[in-house]
């Protein structure tokens, strides 16, 4: 069965949207620790807001390594908003139900499936008991009020088991969990 991993950059105070505002540095380590997500991934699962944002510069792009690892991998578009996603090729729109798309997609051959940005995509993902590691690199810094954090005040009582937990030379921290089930 194929497992679906997200990867996101956060702050001490769990922002998670716009890390090229607030994130002070990024370091060797967390290049290291992306190439180690998208190594085995054959797919990646994408909110609106993220695949409206990257199918307007990624397609062009000429920021290598990701541009030709995005540009050629499989994507699939959650959103109830969007008719369609062929303006970005190897793009497929989530029809129905989420949770169903998923639990076909899994049994799929094929690799891991990532998920990038996308932060009301992973938050279901994780409600809804579908994702199998989430992975933060947590940088040294409080960015504060007016941005998206991963989990709303309202969130469920949900529990992670630690996986891995990498210092970085910037300070940053490089944590792997995985739900509790």
């Amino acid at each position: 069965m194929r497992k679906i991993y997200a990867g996101l950059f956060s702050s001490i105070d769990g922002v998670v949207e716009a890390p090229d505002q607030w994130q002070p540095s990024f370091d060797e380590e967390m290049g290291a620790a992306l190439a180690r997500m998208l190594d085995g991934q054959d797919a990646v699962l994408l909110g609106r807001a993220t695949y409206s944002e990257w199918a307007e510069y990624w397609p062009t792009s000429t920021d290598e390594p990701f541009a030709s690892f995005i540009n050629n991998t499989q994507k699939y578009v959650a959103s109830t908003t969007l008719d369609s996603v062929d303006e970005w090729s190897n793009s497929t729109l989530i029809k129905g139900s989420l949770t169903d798309f998923i639990a076909d997609l899994r049994q799929q051959d094929g690799g891991t499936i990532g998920v990038a940005g996308s932060i009301g995509l992973v938050r279901s993902l994780i409600e809804q008991g579908l994702l199998d590691e989430l992975t933060l690199m947590i940088s040294p810094v409080v960015a504060g009020g007016g941005l998206r954090r991963l989990f709303a005040d309202d969130s469920a009582l949900t529990t992670f088991d630690l996986l891995e937990a990498q210092p970085t030379s910037s300070g940053a921290l490089i944590a792997t969990y995985r739900p509790v089930r």
